[in-house]
Parts: C-alpha cells; sequence; structure tokens
C-alpha cells in the first residue's frame, strides 16, 4: 500500500520567523536596555526587526557567507539582540563568546570556531584586542556601542551605528534549509578543553515551542521579562527568540546584576517574570532582607543553571509572593530540557511536599526522553531511589561536537549528560550530583549538591560548596566551604548541627572551612574544578 503523505504547506522552521512575527504582530511592544553608565534606551520589535536587517546588510556586504561564524562578546542589550538576528537570519552562525572567561581561553575558542566577524562590548575593548592580535581569522571588529561611546584602541574598529548606518535593511531573510547551522556555543570546559555545540534553525525553533509552553517557560504578550541569564549562556535559555514569538515587553540589564540594579529595573518597568542563576537571585534576596523592600509585579521566576537550595524557593514563594520554577539542561540541550512546573497530583499534596518537588530538576519536555543507567550501561528503574547515569536524545539534543569526530551518542542515539540522578514515578528528576563532583567514600556515593542546599538554608551562610579531599581508609570524604552572609560569622560546630538529623550520618562532612568567597565560574556556578584544585593538598583533622 502507497504511503499517504498530508496535503500541508511544507515551512522551513528558521527563527527568522519569531522576529518576522514579533515586529508585525507586536511591533510596537518595548525593548529596554541598560548601559553602562545605568541610561536607558527604549526600541520595539519594529524598530529592532529593522535593525536587524541593517546588521544583514551590513555583513553580506563585509562578505560573510552562510556558514560563516560570527562572534558576538558582551552584555544583554538591543544591539546584541539585532546582532543575533541579523546573522542567523542570512544563514551565518551566530558564535556567542562569554566574556567572563580567562582571555586565553576566550582566545582558543575564537580560534576553533574560525570566528571572521566581532561584534563587542565597550566594556569589553581589552579583550577584544587579545583576540584581533590572537585570532588570524577575525576581519573587523564592530563595536556596540555610538561613535560617541566608542573605546579608543589601537587596531581599526567601528562603531555599531556608523556601520549599519548605510544600509537601507533589505536584506531577505530565510528561504534555506531549516537544518542549516544557526548558533555556536562552547561548553564551559570543566572537564577539558571547551566543546562547540551546532545549533540548527530546526532545533531553534522547536525548542522555543516547548519553552513557550504553560509548564515551561509560558511567556505571553501581557508579560514584562527581565533577561538576566546572559545571551552568551546556552542560547539565553531560549528567550531571545520565545519572547518576540509571544510578543512581550523584554528588559535587558546590561553587565549591572548586583541586587539594587536589578530591583530598580523590576519595579521601574513593571517586570513579572525573570530567569536567572541562584547566585543572581541570592544577591537580590540579601537586598530585600537589607531594605525591607518587596515587590509590586514580579510574580515568577525561573532559576536554573545550578540547583536552586530550598531555603530560597521558600523565601521567594513564602515572603514574596514569587513563584520560584526551576530549570535544567546544558548547554548540549539546547539548553531547557526539564521544569519543575507542578503537576496536578503535587498540587494535591502538602506544601510541604511542593517544595520538594520544586528543589528537583523537574519533568521532561514534550519530544525528548530519558533513560537511565549504571556504569555497565543497565537500565535502573525510575523508582525515586535509584542513582545513575542520565542519558537524554531528542530534537533538541547535540549529536556531536563542532570539528570534534568523537562519538557522543550510544547506540540508541542517547546522549550522556555527566549528571548522576534519581527519576522518580512521577516523572520528577533529581540531579544527586555532576559525575566528577560526586564524592565517593567507601564505594558509596556522597551528594554534594544535597549538602549544599540544606547548608544554604542556615541564616548566617550566602553560599556554601562541598569537595571531597582524600582519605587514607575511606578514598574521600566530603568537606563543606562556608561563604558567610554579610555581618555573620558561622563556625564547625553550628554548621555541623545544623545539617544533623537532616543528612545521613555518614554523609556528614568531616571539617567545615569558613572562607571570605566560594569562587564562582563564568556562568554564576560554583567552580568546583577550582576549588578541588585550591583544596587538593588539604589534608583532614586527625
Amino acid at each position: 500500500m502507497a504511503e499517504l503523505f498530508g496535503l500541508m504547506q511544507d515551512t522551513a522552521l528558521t527563527v527568522d520567523r519569531f522576529l518576522d512575527h514579533g515586529a508585525t504582530w507586536h511591533g510596537d511592544r518595548e525593548i529596554v536596555s541598560r548601559a553602562a553608565d545605568g541610561s536607558i534606551t527604549r526600541t520595539d520589535y519594529r524598530q529592532l526587526h529593522h535593525t536587524a536587517k541593517q546588521v544583514s546588510d551590513a555583513l553580506l556586504a563585509a562578505g560573510i557567507a552562510r556558514g560563516d561564524r560570527v562572534a558576538t562578546l558582551g552584555w544583554n542589550g538591543a544591539r546584541h539582540m539585532a546582532a543575533w538576528y541579523g546573522t542567523t537570519n542570512i544563514g551565518a552562525v551566530l558564535h556567542t563568546l562569554n566574556p567572563r572567561l580567562f582571555p586565553e581561553q576566550i582566545a582558543w575558542i575564537a580560534a576553533h570556531a574560525g570566528d571572521r566577524l566581532l561584534l563587542a562590548d565597550p566594556a569589553c575593548a581589552a579583550l577584544a584586542a587579545r583576540l584581533v592580535r590572537d585570532v588570524p581569522s577575525i576581519e573587523q571588529v564592530v563595536f556596540l556601542c555610538d561613535r560617541a561611546t566608542l573605546p579608543a584602541t589601537d587596531y581599526p574598529v567601528v562603531a555599531f551605528d556608523d556601520w549599519i548606518a548605510p544600509h537601507a535593511g533589505s536584506a531577505a531573510w530565510g528561504g534555506f534549509d531549516e537544518r542549516l547551522a544557526c548558533g555556536l556555543c562552547y561548553t564551559s570546559g570543566t572537564t577539558g578543553d571547551p566543546k562547540g555545540v551546532l545549533y540548527s534553525h530546526r532545533s531553534n525553533y522547536l525548542h522555543t515551542m516547548m519553552a513557550l509552553q504553560a509548564d515551561a517557560l509560558a511567556l505571553t504578550q501581557r508579560e514584562t521579562v527581565l533577561l538576566v541569564v546572559p545571551m552568551y549562556h546556552a542560547n539565553a535559555w531560549g528567550v531571545v527568540y520565545a519572547a518576540p514569538a509571544a510578543g512581550a515587553k523584554l528588559v535587558l540589564p546590561g553587565a549591572r546584576m548586583d541586587g539594587e540594579s536589578l530591583y530598580e529595573l523590576i519595579e521601574q518597568e513593571g517586570v513579572t517574570f525573570s530567569a536567572a542563576v541562584p547566585t543572581v537571585w541570592q544577591g537580590l534576596l540579601q537586598y530585600l532582607r537589607g531594605t525591607g523592600r518587596g515587590f509590586s509585579t514580579l510574580h515568577r521566576v525561573v532559576i536554573g543553571g545550578a540547583a536552586p537550595p530550598p531555603a530560597l524557593i521558600r523565601a521567594f514563594q513564602d515572603d514574596y509572593g514569587v513563584e520560584v520554577v526551576q530549570g535544567w539542561g546544558m548547554t548540549e540541550t539546547s539548553p531547557l530540557a526539564t521544569l519543575s512546573s507542578p503537576t496536578a497530583g503535587v498540587l494535591a499534596q502538602p506544601y510541604d511536599e511542593q517544595v520538594r518537588r520544586k528543589a528537583m530538576q523537574g519533568r521532561l519536555q514534550v519530544g525528548l526522553d530519558f533513560r537511565l543507567v549504571d556504569d555497565a550501561g543497565q537500565p535502573l528503574p525510575h523508582d525515586g531511589q535509584t542513582a545513575g547515569r542520565l542519558l537524554i536524545r531528542g530534537a533538541t539534543i547535540t549529536s556531536g561536537y563542532f570539528r570534534d569526530e568523537t562519538p557522543v551518542l550510544d547506540d540508541d542515539g542517547f546522549f550522556d549528560t555527566g549528571d548522576v540522578s534519581t527519576i522518580d514515578p512521577a516523572g520528577y528528576m533529581h540531579i544527586t550530583d555532576r559525575a566528577k563532583d560526586i564524592v565517593k567514600s567507601g564505594g558509596e556515593w556522597i551528594s554534594s549538591i544535597e549538602i549544599e542546599n540544606i547548608a544554604s538554608g542556615h541564616p548566617a551562610v550566602a553560599i556554601a560548596a562541598v569537595i571531597g579531599v582524600a582519605h587514607p581508609k575511606w578514598d574521600e570524604r566530603p568537606i563543606l566551604l562556608v561563604q558567610p552572609a554579610p555581618g555573620q560569622t558561622p563556625d564547625k560546630a553550628e554548621m555541623l548541627a545544623f545539617l544533623d538529623g537532616k543528612i545521613a550520618r555518614w554523609w556528614m562532612p568531616d571539617d567545615v572551612l569558613v572562607v571570605d568567597a566560594i569562587p564562582l565560574g563564568a556562568t554564576g556556578k560554583i567552580d568546583k574544578k577550582l576549588l578541588r584544585r585550591q583544596f587538593g593538598d588539604y589534608r583532614l583533622p586527625e
């Protein structure tokens, strides 16, 4: 029998359609940007669309072709967003560089990617100079500013506004295969050299459809979105696509991520939704508690990048009336893969149980599939108790790394996330640790994340971190590192007493060290690799 095909139009799933839609049907919705000096500029989707078209014209005039990599190096702002769409919509590849990485690492990444053109924030002028010197493929540098704020350099540069000014904005968008490369983002390199994840238009389009669902980001035209998560961090969690697709007002905070600056924007612009890593929310929480202020419009936040402590979830929900949803993903998953939005069954349970589920990484987005296996690759039960290696597959999951032929998928097409997790019968996934961070004591696993989350609930603690150190009998034992909250002085006995009864006795840290600061990586996560290096020679008390 012959196959029967549907009689539907075959429209390529390319990301230019999101800004086309935003400009046509939500053209007057505002996009608010804050500059380094604190000044505010305003545009809208209609004007952003035109500016992005001018960027496309300028790129084509510079000889940028389909598949060429165009790098950005900077913070969240309207010019950056115009550069984003202006690049991807002509079939070139947007490569977001992370300015918080070490200069040597940024140069290595840009060279590996073969970036041809760099669009940089003026605050990144010194980094840009390093790239011009060390990355031969970079042919031109454009600073995301006007002529008045163009930094002085000893290499040829042009201001963004001058660069696009001669162009009418007539470039054609789309018209290419949806499988064409769209964006390039490198992993943080915590286990060796950074690896390039090359997104397609199709994968980003499908990810946006997933992110817009009610149990995901749930963005609508009525929302005002504060995009705190940086554009260089895994596609800005998809918000750069989802916001214009929904027609949401967008607030872009630039480089000012402190609690006071974010609070000012939230109240000034009537922000209703935001997304950021836990350290950002902890800083905002400290500001609120120190000033006695609250929110007048903010009602929902997504926290990702690292597991938020239950105490942080309770503080925002109980004290400030802000619903918290945790999201989990990684660069290789586009990134959103799970969210902790409550099911009907969870909402019918006591509040403490609801918070416990929200502290998990959540349930899969449609179109994705999980598998939990042991070290031999054998399937493990989804009983909420058995921990194993977490594998994932789907249309928004990487199938390999850029310029690296090393296979990353198993025979069934699953990608090993490197996380150790449980999955319960209701489908809630809970990461117990990164495989490289888990403490292995006497052949048993101790979850550093669980101890950290509990310790972070102590009122005298700002940030807590757990690492394993060598032990002559048990191979490894956990130690707890504590960064005090402002004006607080927690001690070892106090912290161990706080943990007592909340974790298994054999999980109890063998030592507690109070440190001035716990180092954070370039995306706001605790830098466990650096901590292990700093405390590599540490010896436990006899």
